[in-house]
């Protein structure tokens, strides 16, 4: 890599893995959130969240902000959001069936 290239593999590993993309997607409402909104939004405990949100916030994509005792977090800027729409919109939906819809266990020994 030159040493002038942005890092692109790097920014395109933030949202890759699955919790942390349901959090980019959380935080495209605008609100700040604290991390155990996205936590209990993802279905995993506070300090995994806390990890990955510290992965998101030094990769530039969520800000942060205190108050008090309290760590609140959003988008960095209306560039994030258009970038994790644009993400979101070429990505493919979740196959609900693995064998495809409409097949069942009784139809599966049907010639």
């Amino acid at each position: 890599m030159y040493a002038k290239e942005p890092d692109l593999a790097a920014l395109g590993a933030l949202p890759a893995d699955r919790t942390r993309a349901a959090f980019c997607l959380a935080l495209l409402d605008g609100r700040a959130w604290t991390a155990t909104e996205p936590a209990r939004l993802a279905g995993v405990a506070p300090s995994t969240a806390t990890s990955d949100l510290n992965r998101l916030v030094t990769g530039g994509l969520p800000a942060e902000e205190r108050k008090g005792r309290h760590r609140y977090v959003r988008l960095a800027d209306p560039s994030v959001a258009e970038l994790i729409e644009a993400l979101a919109a070429r990505a493919p939906l979740p196959r609900l069936f693995r064998h495809g819809p409409g097949r069942t266990l009784a139809g599966s020994h049907r010639p």
